[in-house]
Formats: structure tokens, sequence, C-alpha cells
């Protein structure tokens, strides 16, 4: 059986997973120990490697777990670096809480040293081009002589990098892409698996996801050319996600 202590150390170019949020230490009726999974990531990640940890708070008793804070901050106990705090805002209708509603989770990217990748997507620009601005009026300085006003050039480019909160549409909206996966409570967006595989990797690197779930990571992996790895420890789980590695071998 593939787990992480049976691959060699150092071998893994990227880490992109959702593990159980909160303090649901239960997964498809199977326990898991987050500071054993935060040893077992560093161990197996390369020097430069990063590790994409998407994960939100249950709420119980009237206030927030904070327990994605604690995992982020243990990260660093063990001598990894907090490269960025990323946030996933997802588009669904809102509930009725007697606070405002919660529509986002973080994305905590977590790297051992200075990631050796990064491969920024881009978004366009609305209204680039350049415009000249042109003010040939004189205007009074303090001493009273004439002061002429300078010609404004601004450029917009056509592209820029994209800020690092990141909108996805979830739920139904997923469900006509890729029906497979409605098996599995918890989906994950194919987008943001895909974004972070070519923000942090390149061809041909080797992706892990230690909760692969329904397998979202491991087939965009493959689409984009990566190789991968997927720990699943719930075999119907497995099953969802060998089909839709074998959806993607059928129409690529």
């Amino acid at each position: 059986m593939l787990t992480m202590a049976t691959l060699p150390e150092e071998c893994v170019d990227l880490v992109v997973t959702s593990p159980p949020y909160g303090d649901m230490r239960t997964y498809g009726g199977h326990s898991w120990d987050f500071e054993a999974v935060a040893a077992g990531l560093e161990r197996v990640l390369k020097p430069g490697g990063v590790i994409v940890w998407v994960v939100g708070d249950q709420t119980k008793g009237g206030s927030e777990s904070g327990t994605s804070f604690r995992q982020a901050l243990h990260f660093m106990d063990i001598g990894l670096n907090l490269h960025d705090t990323m946030i996933y805002k997802s588009r669904k209708p809102p509930l009725t809480h007697n606070r405002y509603e919660q529509c986002f989770e973080y994305m905590f990217v977590i790297s051992k040293g200075r990631p050796k990748t990064f491969n920024a997507i881009m978004r366009k620009n609305s209204g680039s081009g350049t415009s000249l601005q042109r003010d040939g009026s004189c205007a009074s300085g303090k001493d009273g002589s004439a002061v002429r006003q300078r010609e404004e050039v601004t450029i917009v480019k056509d592209e820029s990098q994209k800020e690092n909160i990141w909108f996805y549409n979830t739920g139904g909206s997923q469900s006509s892409i890729d029906p497979v996966a409605f098996n599995h409570p918890a989906i994950f967006p194919e987008a943001l698996a895909g974004d972070h595989i070519i923000s942090w990797s390149n061809p041909d690197d080797l992706v892990l996801d230690p909760f692969n779930g329904s397998g979202t990571t491991t087939k965009m992996a493959r689409q984009l050319g990566r190789k991968f790895l997927g720990i699943e420890i719930n075999e119907e789980y497995c099953d969802i996600a060998r089909k839709r590695i074998a959806q993607g071998l059928l129409f690529s």
C-alpha cells in the first residue's frame, strides 16, 4: 500500500491538498493525525518545493476553531516557510446566520526554503493602452512665478499578475463538468487545483495529494503534464478518482 512513509525523502515537487477542516479528525470513517501528516510532507518535499494547504475553520459553540492558523504556524515550527496566505473565495448562495456569511477558505502556500518555481497566473486588464494628458496652462508658484503644468502619460498593460484572492464556482456548477465527482461529499474545484499546479510546478514535476478524495489534484496534474501521486484511505473515494483519471485518458 502506498503511504507517505513508503516514499523516499525529498521526492515531491508540489503538494496540493485540502484536509478535513477544524477538529474533524475523522475522514470517511477514518482518523488522521495532523502533526504526523505535516512531518511526512516536510520529509518528502524537495528543497524549493511547495505545499498548498487549503483549509477552513469549523464553527462550534458559537466560535470558530482557529485550527487553520494553528496548522500554518505548526508548519513554520517544523522549519517550513509560510510563503503566502491566499484566499479562496467561493460563489455560493448565502445562508441565514447571526453573522456575515462565511464565503472563503485559506490557501496557505508553504515552502521548503525559497520556492524553486513560480509561473504567475495572469489576468487581462480592462482599458489597456496608452493615454496622454496635456495641460498647457500655467499656474502660479509660491513666489508668483509661472509654473508650467507637466504632461502625464498613463500606460495600462494588457495583462497583470493575479492577486492572492481567487474566485471559484463550487457545488452544483461543477456537477455538469464532472458528474463522477459528485459522489464525493466535498468537491475540490478543478480550476483551483489547476491554477496552483501551473503556478508552483513545471511539466514532469511530481505532484502529491495526501488526501486525494475524488482525485481532483491527480486529474488536473495529469492534464497539465505533471507526474502525480494520490494517497487516499477510503476505497470508495479511490474508485471515484480512478474513474476520473480514466475519463481524462479517454478524452485527452
